[in-house]
């Protein structure tokens, strides 16, 4: 077998990264010799492989459903915004500079074409199978002529396409009819059918449509996947406008002490590896939410200040809203903050910039004795260590050199009386360290709070990749999947007119 499959979406968000780990999971466990792919990912939750190459969190969780180590070849263009108008551009896991939407799709996006094809046709020749992923929507007509990530990396490869729709949203059949209809003839001739997803409520009631929808553009369905909660893993957003209130998804199991622990993030902006805090929202007891007003600071044991992608813009956010100012009342008092990565930056007594926003000087909030020095050189590594009295795993993905002038040790960074610092992203994951943490959260929070002795997000993490497979398993015709991968899109499908603009 020597197979590929395009996963596109009617939109954003449709469902496409988690299908697509659907999909790799469930051929894993037939014993098929898988990868993932998605030629260019915007997303500013990223990850470092172990040969320090950048890519989206994405394609790591769905090489971790292929059970495989993620190589830069998975994800070859990842586009990491700055703003509403221009991204970093980082090709083979590597930062090559900053871009305006204008710049990037007036040329240079084509000129990765053939890098993104010839990564694709590595990961072939490799794999008996290669499920991509693409991104948005295949019926970008404005972006069709640059496209490298949907129907231009499909017609090139000659791969069939599965359009996910996700029904919860209203529309479903509109979004697949019209996706086909704003096709050329020739990409049309790739879009094999569809795969509803989230779909809450009696499918008999849901097959009449599908029945006239294949009536009407002459394509199957292949499968209708029922609504679950708590399968949004490793997303990939990176500019949406607020999460404020936003509960990550906790545990079920009750908390194993007397209390619950109370987690506020601050939402800043451009936020990134917001995926950090998962760990910490798999605990029985521990609630993590997102904020952005300073009097929601007050009832928690634990504030946490993320990473991002705009570390000076982000500090100005957290003066303008009060929120510095409530950090800083916080630490003085001894009352748990931990920066991560931006976070930790800005926790910091001072920053220099000439790189990130060029604003040159500016002061940090002062709490943590660290000055911080963008290069141009970015960090990128997959560090090991220990704290706590525990090993930590992490990985790091910053321009800021921070010196520590003072405090205690705390993996590269510090802390100063119950607030601590570091680069380091995912140490959260390491599960001895992560209830240490928390222990001392609990403590000097005055929180009857107990870590739960057995969490393992590893295992957390596994099943939730092993529930996405069943979902293929259970509920999309998968002899249909397995023929679509194997031996292309069907012949002779019918043209569904207006066709594409010229």
């Amino acid at each position: 077998m020597s197979g590929g499959l395009l996963v596109a979406g009617t939109t954003s968000d449709a469902g496409k990264s988690v299908v697509t780990a659907g999909i790799c999971r469930w051929l894993v466990r037939q014993g098929v010799k898988v990868a993932p792919f998605k030629a260019q990912n915007m997303s500013l939750n990223s990850f470092v492989t172990r040969e320090g190459a950048e890519i989206g969190r994405a394609q790591a969780m769905q090489a971790q459903a292929c059970r495989i180590e993620p190589t830069a070849l998975m994800n070859p263009v990842l586009l990491k915004p700055g703003g509403e108008q221009s991204s970093q551009v980082v090709l083979m896991g590597r930062p090559v500079g900053e871009l305006s939407a204008r710049g990037y799709h007036g040329g240079r996006q084509q000129r990765l074409l053939g890098t993104v094809l010839d990564c694709l046709a590595d990961l072939r020749g490799t794999y008996d199978a290669v499920i991509c992923e693409g991104a948005g929507s295949p019926a970008e007509i404005n972006l069709r002529r640059t496209d490298i990530v949907n129907m231009g990396i499909a017609r090139n490869a000659r791969l069939p396409v599965l359009v996910v729709g996700d029904i919860d949203r209203g529309g479903v059949f509109a979004s697949f009819f019209g996706t086909v209809a704003l096709l050329s003839p020739e990409d049309q001739e790739l879009v094999a059918g569809f795969l509803v997803n989230k779909f809450r409520g009696d499918v008999s009631l849901l097959e009449p449509g599908l029945d006239m929808l294949h009536g009407l553009t002459g394509r199957r369905t292949y499968g209708v996947l029922p609504f679950r909660h708590g399968l949004g893993i490793d997303e990939e957003d990176g500019l949406r406008v607020s999460l404020r209130g936003t509960v990550r998804e906790s545990d079920v199991s009750p908390p194993a002490g007397e209390d619950v622990l109370r987690v506020a993030v601050c939402a800043l902006p451009l936020m990134s590896n917001f995926t950090d805090v998962d760990a910490l929202a798999a605990e029985p007891g521990v609630v993590v939410r997102f904020v952005d007003r300073p009097e929601e600071l007050a009832d928690a044991d634990l504030v946490v200040v993320p990473g991002t992608r705009g570390t000076v813009r982000a500090l100005e956010w957290l003066r303008e809203r009060g929120l510095a100012d409530a950090l800083r009342r916080r630490a003085a008092e001894g009352r748990p903050v931990l920066g991560i990565c931006g976070g930790f930056q800005i926790l910091g007594e001072h920053i220099e910039d000439e790189v990130e926003s060029r604003a040159g000087h500016v002061a940090g909030l002062g709490v943590l004795p660290v000055r911080v020095r963008f290069a141009r050189e970015k960090t990128l590594t997959r560090p090991v260590g220990e704290a706590l009295g525990e090993r930590v795993e992490g990985y790091e993905i910053h321009h800021g050199v921070a010196s520590v002038t003072a405090g205690e040790p705390f993996l590269d960074g510090c802390r100063v009386a119950r607030t601590w610092g570091t680069h380091w992203h995912g140490s959260l994951e390491s599960d001895g360290f992560r209830r240490a943490f928390l222990r001392e959260v609990a403590a000097a929070a005055g929180r009857r709070f107990v870590p739960a002795p057995d969490t393992s997000f590893a295992a957390l993490r596994e099943a939730q990749l092993d529930r996405l497979g069943d979902l293929i398993e259970q509920h999309a015709d998968t002899d249909a999947l397995w023929r679509l991968i194997e031996s292309g899109a069907p012949q002779g499908l019918p043209f569904i007119p207006p066709g594409a603009p010229a």
